[in-house]
């Protein structure tokens, strides 16, 4: 992602404190890593306020390179260009600004693990099998979003910690195709359950705020709302899934005894 300079470093200062309106294009350009090419077409959008004209030169300012840094933060975060638009367009000003910090702060208290990176042996190794053999649950694991190949023959792992844990049932003997039978099925069970935790983000937190009219003095109080439910939903799920595991590894040693049961008649 470009990096926009702190604006003390790239904006002048005049005496009072107040900035000046001092950049012309190019030096917009090497202060945020937009190209003119791209500033340009950001202004025929509407993304960006044209600039102050003196002379036959345009000048930029800070309000400028706040504009281009929340358009570099809404395009990392899967924004296009067309839905920005209408969002600066819709939005007051700064609300826009607000969401897309709201939309990070959602992102990273979930993903918070770092991707791995190894070749395709190690991959293999980890889980005992000759790399020729893999190419069936590689392609599998690559379409669950759990691999992604590098154009340098590696590849990125998404959940490290995913990893560890199937290398420790392939320890145990259980096959890699068996693995990411259970993994899909996880997948489709954890889809399931985030739509429920988001839905109730969305029902008894956004809702009422966006009733409101977004009141500036609580988009605080709605990003802590939505920090403090992460800890609380992981522990939820947590729970929920012992209860669920005991019940079910009850069930099923109830069903193995009676089948011995019976064969010992």
């Amino acid at each position: 992602m470009t990096r926009v300079k702190a604006l003390s470093t790239i904006i002048p200062m005049n005496g009072n404190g107040t900035t000046v309106e001092s950049l012309t294009i190019d030096q917009l350009a090497h202060a945020t890593g937009v190209t003119t090419r791209n500033i340009r077409a950001h202004q025929a959008r509407g993304l960006l306020p044209p600039p102050a004209v003196r002379g036959r030169t345009g000048y930029y300012g800070s309000d400028h390179v706040a504009r281009l840094k929340l358009v570099l933060d809404m395009q990392a975060n899967g924004y296009n260009l067309k839905t920005i638009g209408r969002l600066l367009k819709t939005l007051p000003e700064g609300r826009a600004a607000e969401l897309v910090d709201l939309e990070r702060a959602l992102r990273g208290a979930w993903d918070s693990e770092q991707p791995q990176i190894l070749e395709a042996a190690d991959l293999a190794a980890r889980f005992g099998v000759d790399p020729r053999d893999a190419t069936t649950g590689g392609e599998r694991a690559r379409r669950l979003g759990l691999i992604t190949p590098l154009p340098d023959g590696r590849f990125e792992v998404r959940s490290p910690a995913l990893l560890r844990a199937g290398e420790a049932l392939a320890r145990l003997g259980i096959s890699v195709e068996s693995l990411i039978d259970v993994q899909e099925e996880l997948l489709r069970h954890a889809d399931g359950v985030a739509k429920a935790f988001v839905r109730l983000f969305l029902k008894e937190i956004w809702k009422p705020f966006d009733e409101a009219g977004q009141p500036e003095e609580r988009w605080a109080e709605v990003r802590a709302a939505l920090s403090a439910m992460v800890p609380v939903a992981h522990e939820a799920l947590l729970a929920s899934f012992r209860l669920t595991m005991s019940a079910e590894v009850g069930s099923a040693l109830e069903k193995v005894l009676k089948k011995q049961a019976k064969r010992a008649r």
